[in-house]
């Protein structure tokens, strides 16, 4: 059977919502991607004898910042 229902007033905001959610889950997981890739950049410089507190006054952040950043 076909569909013969007319779109509803609001199947343009559903899109919307929708386009929205998935706009949110892609850069959420750009957002993890970035913090895995900076977590691994700041290992690289405490493996090379940079101390958190230097880190953290070249980021112009606390070091418990640094921290937890390193524990993501």
């Amino acid at each position: 059977m076909a569909d013969t229902r007319e779109p509803s007033a609001h199947e343009q905001t559903f899109d919307r919502i929708r386009e929205a959610r998935d706009r949110a889950v892609h850069h959420t997981r750009l957002a993890r991607e970035f913090a895995v890739e900076r977590r691994d950049l700041m290992q690289g410089l405490i493996g090379q004898g940079v101390s958190q507190a230097d880190i953290a006054r070249e980021l112009g952040v606390s070091r418990q910042a640094v921290q937890k950043m390193l524990a993501c």
